[in-house]
């Protein structure tokens, strides 16, 4: 990290404190990789052996069902518990010295954990999609979408981790939240094997628009509800950095 007087750029202090948190996992990074493909691929077999002969969109569901749960399990996750613990142990109150502000400490660690599980991402789309015979048709959208998914689902993470009074307490909060938002709608199922009532409540879940950008881009076709999906997870994206930093204390130099 910079100790210059000058405050640095914004580049700067994104790139210096991405490099700190991956250089913080570089012992861990492959019990991550491991998990992030072990959970979700197992969930595409359990769920595609369930969806079988129901059709090729319930297969389509499952497959994108699973990309979800890849992003919540190794960004989402990660990240509440990253920041539980920087603010536990008294890193969050070292960095506020530094000449850096906050919302790039936010950034930047949201997308180094993003990078971090990039390795099990593509293993669960690339395998994934051998495994249950789904045929991809990657869009050059997805360079939006994934970004997309990533900071509004690590978004609700970081506001868990700096909300919540220990590391233990955020996972918890977390593995709840990743259950009930991977089956609130129709996420790794089709809307047609669910209640009304869960397709009204997927409205107000973030990873039914998560899902339904993920499988457009990946498997299409690609419609204009796609900016809807779109407009939404970056709103949600924006108020949950906007919530963390301003629950984040901060007491500058």
């Amino acid at each position: 990290m910079r100790m210059d007087t000058k405050r640095p750029t914004l580049i700067d202090q994104f790139v210096d404190l991405g490099l700190m948190q991956l250089s913080n996992w570089r012992w861990s990074w492959r019990g991550m990789v491991v998990t992030g493909m072990v959970t979700p691929l197992l969930s595409a077999l359990a769920m595609g052996a369930l969806a079988k002969g129901s059709g090729p969109a319930a297969i389509a569901h499952v497959l994108t069902g699973s990309i979800v749960l890849a992003l919540m399990f190794e960004n989402q996750n990660k990240v509440a518990q990253n920041f539980s613990f920087m603010k536990q142990v008294g890193t969050l109150d070292f960095l506020a010295t530094l000449p850096v502000h906050r919302f790039m400490v936010i950034v930047a660690t949201v997308l180094a954990f993003f990078v971090l599980s990039l390795p099990a991402l593509v293993v669960t789309v690339v395998a994934g999609s051998a495994l249950l015979g789904v045929t991809l048709s990657v869009s050059p959208l997805v360079v939006l979408v994934i970004p997309l998914c990533v900071l509004s689902l690590a978004g609700i993470g970081a506001f868990i981790g700096i909300t919540a009074r220990t590391p233990e307490e955020a996972g918890s909060l977390t593995l709840m939240a990743t259950i009930l938002m991977l089956f609130a709608g129709p996420v790794v199922l089709p809307p047609d094997r669910l209640p009304e009532w869960l397709l009204r409540l997927s409205d107000f879940s973030p990873s039914s628009y998560a899902a339904d950008a993920v499988r457009q881009v990946l498997i299409g076709p690609v419609t204009g509800r796609l900016w809807l999906d779109a407009g939404v997870l970056a709103a949600l994206a924006a108020l949950a950095l906007w919530f963390t930093g301003f629950k984040m204390q901060w007491k500058s130099a």
